[in-house]
């Protein structure tokens, strides 16, 4: 080996720095020593450089006095997993993080075969490897945290008798073992939640044992109950909650305000099961328009401390699934005295607004309130109704009530365009079930001018209820929408500019700089990826007292107040603006705002809870109904561009999946975070959020929800027009063996 020359140059302050910062964790004194080849009087004039980085704060010493960037983490920690990104990657966090800021973001690397699979609030002892600035890939050693006691699964029968079974959950790569004495009498075919039992060859089956028995998973309906299982929605209301609901009765008049002579109407999808709003409308003087939105007055028959307060505060909302509701309140209320059902009385909390010609509020007033629905109405139907096709029974309706609320409702689209609200364009799913409990069909969820007459119509009170709920000085349950994080947005600027458009910088950030940008991408083949990539960039809608006002809608107070039925946010808005108008009983207790802090987090948990359940069973009804179209061909776009492959959406149904990287043509690809693309080393060939793509369906997996792709015919990637591919600004591929590509499980 060749000896170093006696006089060696001293490094200069920066070399220093980029050696620390690329480094994969803390380095000593020595590394740096040996690194550039320091000895004698050298190794202390470097121990004076590291102590002026220090004091300048652009270095920090960890344990053992080995040093690392500020914020750097060290190689071996302790992490809590703590979410999944859009791309279904598991997400942790230190378990400890004593700096300022946020905490860099860690990726957990898949499991090895055969280990119980990682969730959610599991901590683990893992080994970081650094990627890039604020990135670190993590691979668990051990799981500090017991694994899961239970697991929800379909039960097979084998050929010899045995039983084994396979789990819902698409991260447990491994089956189960059932012996005949711990089945309960299991049938072939159906799900069943068991019992982890300990024990188990090294390299076999762990054993299990069968808890409970839900139903054959050949019939759809059984879908929603592994949602439901999976994500512990609660289900069973205890008696005392179920004994109160059916003993209510209907609320008096007394010092209400009657409200039943005007024709409010509610208006809903037609596969709605309750309806906790009502709105009307009429011209006021000036150009002006008078509004009313009156809500179910959920805070009359749940009372702060009893036991349907308790177990609405348990739940937090209410699950919507498509061939049931997981309600917050018991059907007695929930269908009963607490929906605004046609042509019957019930109570209510309203708010008169008032409306300038354009759209601006200039008054309001709330009243607790009785009054009876003209009508049930739906979306559909209300459009079909202003286009000029009303059907018999919504024809007497158009001209005395929906044309003013049309009315009154352009008045606050267009005030809401001056806002700068932030308008995504990004399509939703239904599935339609049959009287049969099949399914019928998946499609896109249409979208009306109807919906958006409800939408500003809430959103109008929502404002109205924070408002008045200051006005009072008592304690607000604000649904706040903070700014995106400055990572998310350099994240966001970055990509961008691969499409020639620009956010700009050094100016307080509007929801309506996003719109600009969404305005110039529309009608052009990346409008859908454009819209994907600043709906991640946002941040995460909350429950909190603490107002920092809503980015998203552009408002500086907003507070749910419009659907108390299923969210519990909006019953203590209810019970504030009772406490603090002197509205009568049911109003917040004094000492309620000790604990808001804690329900603001509970409720904005169980609310992200009912959205993955949601979100699992519509996938898992998606996958039932796509099951006999395997080998079949579909265009679409890919959604999501992951080291392991690419997420695909079809145009036809909007059903999600995956094409393994291992499918694509042959080559290594490279994950290029910041462009949302996969680059194939040699040929160049990419595949960017966005791209049009014909798929063939491989696989549809109904038990896990999962759909895999294979691309069909020539491929829709485009060779790079940016030369070859260049080194990855994301992180970079997991070594591979040999010449052959990379190939990632999707975890």
């Amino acid at each position: 080996m060749t000896k170093p020359p006696k006089h060696v140059p001293l490094p200069t302050r920066q070399q220093l720095l980029d050696f620390i910062r690329e480094a994969p964790g803390r380095v000593g004194k020595r590394e740096l020593a040996r690194a550039f080849h320091l000895t004698g009087d050298n190794r202390n004039i470097l121990r004076d450089m590291l102590k002026e980085l220090e004091k300048s704060g652009e270095i920090e010493r960890g344990r053992g006095k080995r040093i690392g960037r500020p914020g750097a983490l060290p190689e071996v920690l302790v992490v809590e997993i703590s979410g999944v990104d859009p791309d279904g990657e598991l997400l942790a966090k230190p378990l400890t993080w004593g700096e300022e800021g946020r905490p860099p973001r860690i990726y957990m690397a898949p499991g090895r075969r055969g280990e119980a699979p990682l969730g959610i609030g599991d901590r683990v002892l893992a080994r970081l490897r650094r990627m890039r600035e604020g990135i670190y890939e993590a691979r668990a050693v051990r799981r500090i945290t017991a694994g899961p006691a239970k697991v929800l699964g379909v039960y097979q029968v084998m050929a010899d008798g045995s039983g084994r079974l396979q789990p819902t959950d698409r991260r447990q790569k491994s089956d189960y073992q059932v012996l005949r004495a711990d089945s309960m009498e299991a049938q072939h075919g159906e799900l069943v939640l068991a019992e982890i039992l300990p024990g188990g060859r090294p390299f076999g089956l762990r054993p299990a044992r069968i808890a409970e028995r839900l139903g054959s998973m050949a019939d759809p309906r059984s879908i929603s109950l592994v949602a439901i299982h999976t994500h512990d929605i609660p289900c069973d209301f205890p008696p005392e909650a179920i004994d109160q609901a059916d003993a209510a009765m209907a609320a008096p008049l007394g010092k209400r305000t009657d409200l039943r002579a005007l024709p409010l109407v509610t208006i809903d999808g037609e596969d709605a099961r309750d309806f906790d709003d009502a709105v009307w409308a009429e011209p006021a003087e000036g150009g002006g328009w008078h509004l009313l939105v009156a809500i179910a007055d959920v805070a009359w028959y749940v009372r702060p401390g009893d036991a349907l307060d308790r177990e609405a505060f348990r739940r937090g909302n209410s699950v919507y699934f498509p061939d049931r509701v997981v309600p917050m309140l018991p059907e007695a209320l929930s269908n009963g005295w607490c929906s605004l059902k046609p042509d019957e009385d019930r109570p209510c909390m309203a708010v008169h607004l008032w409306i300038d010609g354009q759209g601006n509020k200039t008054r309001h007033q709330f009243v607790r309130g009785l009054m009876r629905s003209a009508a049930r109405l739906t979306y559909e139907r209300v459009q079909q109704a202003i286009d000029g096709t009303p059907d018999a029974g919504a024809a007497p309706l158009v001209e005395p009530v929906l044309q003013p609320l049309y009315g009154a409702w352009r008045a606050l689209a267009a005030a809401r365009g001056r806002r700068g609200v932030l308008e995504l364009d990004l399509p939703e799913r239904k599935v339609v079930i049959g009287e049969d409990g099949r399914i019928e069909k998946v499609v896109p969820r249409a979208r009306y001018d109807s919906h958006r007459v409800i939408e500003d119509f809430m959103i109008a009170a929502n404002v109205a209820a924070a408002e008045q709920i200051e006005a009072v000085n008592r304690p607000c349950m604000y649904r706040v929408h903070d700014v995106p994080g400055l990572d998310k947005l350099e994240a966001l600027r970055d990509f961008l500019s691969t499409v020639g458009l620009s956010l700009p910088k050094g100016q307080v950030l509007k929801a309506a700089a996003f719109n600009q940008i969404l305005d110039k991408a529309k009608d052009t083949p990346e409008a859908h990826l454009i819209n994907e990539v600043v709906l991640r960039s946002q941040a995460q809608a909350v429950y909190s007292p603490e107002n920092i006002g809503h980015f998203g809608l552009a408002l500086a107070r907003y507070a749910h107040f419009t659907s108390p039925i299923r969210r519990y946010s909006d019953l203590l808005v209810h019970r504030a603006l009772v406490d603090g108008l002197g509205l009568g009983e049911g109003g917040l207790p004094a000492d309620a705002v000790d604990r808001f802090v804690e329900i603001g987090e509970h409720i904005s948990t169980t609310e992200r809870r009912a959205a993955a359940a949601e979100r699992d069973a519509l996938n898992r009804f998606t996958a039932i109904f796509m099951a006999d179209r395997v080998g079949a061909s579909f265009t679409g776009r890919v959604n999501g561009v992951t080291r392991f492959g690419l997420f695909v959406t079809l145009d036809e149904s909007g059903a999600d999946g995956l094409m393994p990287i291992s499918t694509l043509p042959a080559d290594y690809y490279v994950h290029d975070e910041v462009r949302h693309c996969l680059v194939g080393k040699r040929s160049g060939l990419t595949f960017s959020l966005g791209d049009a793509l014909e798929v063939e369906l491989a696989e549809a997996n109904a038990l896990t929800g999962s759909l895999i792709f294979r691309l069909r015919g020539a491929p829709g990637a485009k060779p790079s027009s940016r030369g070859p591919a260049s080194p990855p600004r994301g992180r970079p591929p997991a070594k591979s063996r040999g010449k052959s590509p990379q190939r990632r499980r999707r975890p």
